[in-house]
């Protein structure tokens, strides 16, 4: 029997649409511009789901979209429902609407429209979410111990996850990797196009240096199928993905008992609120992450409820123990003041 051939792919419904081609001319100049790969790939996403939206309503000239229109996919943004019955998030409807925002004032700018119909358009504006769940100090280090440096795996996985909590990088920064990123004699680790195509340089914990030292001697060098520069390999001595990487944290979190939604993030997010709950500034959180922004930082400081529970009970005056030692206080010196008259 002759072997089925490739699998033809379905036509693109938008591929006939104007506005279609307005997006990949967009594209391509923000590829061209240095934006990320990633970057567009998103942009790429939330325009064809504004596209979608104008061909169902037989809108394909860019030149006949006005303000109120657009104001009209906002609110279709509002009131949609996803499968089980939720509406978007203010996140995810700003990630819907900011790119068309960009779009058009691309269009304006390159004379494809006579004025700029999203410039006035008001973006919602997301909440600050704290992160789901966080680990403490014990959930990390009982992570920690479930990659038993028995074996090459065992040696490679401690020194991954010593390297994501000690420095906080992100699930595409870690992989991204190559062996001469590594500075193990002054202890420093170069991340190379991180999040916005910034490079930047980030301390690397002694503990993890020295497991990073370990693996590089005793299971680098057997796990490579071929010369690679990547710093960590697969079992099949191929650079690891962002996936494999994901997938390796979240086995070893259930291998430790804690069942919480995430995996890379959660060492991250441990890595920023450890630090600061121990007293670290949060400028220097701000460059070991590599926020753009100070505010993206400061969500850290309204997770660290330990050490807020901490001061709180040590200063507020509205405690028990506290009025008791008042009160006591009060009453020495009563006594020492008396002890004082009778003298």
């Amino acid at each position: 029997m002759k072997p089925p051939g490739p699998r033809s792919q379905a036509p693109d419904p938008l591929a006939a649409q104007a506005l279609t081609r307005y997006v990949h001319a967009h594209l391509d100049w923000m590829l061209t511009h240095g934006y990320s790969a990633d970057t567009v790939r998103a942009r790429r996403v939330a325009l064809r789901r504004f596209v979608g939206w104008c061909a169902e309503r037989t809108l394909d000239d860019p030149r006949a979209i006005t303000k109120p229109i657009l104001e009209r996919y906002q609110r279709s943004l509002f009131y949609h429902r996803k499968a089980d019955g939720k509406p978007l998030t203010l996140g995810t409807q700003h990630g819907c609407l900011a790119p068309v925002k960009t779009f058009f004032k691309w269009l304006s700018r390159e004379n494809h429209i006579l004025y700029n119909p999203a410039s006035e358009l008001v973006l919602p504006k997301p909440s600050k979410r704290l992160p789901r769940t966080l680990l403490s100090v014990a959930d990390v280090e009982a992570i920690l111990n479930e990659a038993e440096p028995v074996g090459l795996q065992g040696v490679r996985d401690r020194a991954m996850l010593e390297t994501l909590y000690s420095t906080g990088l992100r699930r595409m920064e870690l992989p991204a990797l190559a062996i001469y990123d590594v500075d193990l004699t002054r202890r420093l680790v170069f991340v190379r196009e991180g999040k916005g195509r910034k490079d930047r340089v980030v301390p690397l914990g002694e503990r993890a240096a020295a497991w990073l030292e370990k693996y590089l001697v005793e299971a680098r060098p057997q796990l490579l199928a071929a010369p690679c520069e990547a710093l960590f390999v697969s079992d099949y001595g191929e650079p690891v993905t962002p996936v494999w990487l994901a997938d390796k944290v979240k086995r070893y979190m259930e291998f430790a008992g804690i069942h919480k939604p995430g995996a890379t993030h959660l060492l991250r997010h441990a890595c920023a609120t450890h630090m600061l709950e121990n007293g670290a500034d949060i400028r220097y959180i701000q460059e070991l992450l590599g926020h753009a922004n100070l505010a993206t930082t400061e969500i850290y400081t309204h997770v660290s409820i330990e050490k807020l529970q901490q001061i709180h009970a040590a200063t507020h005056p509205a405690k028990l123990t506290r009025a008791i030692q008042t009160r006591a206080l009060l009453s020495a010196l009563a006594a020492e003041a008396q002890e004082d008259a009778d003298d």
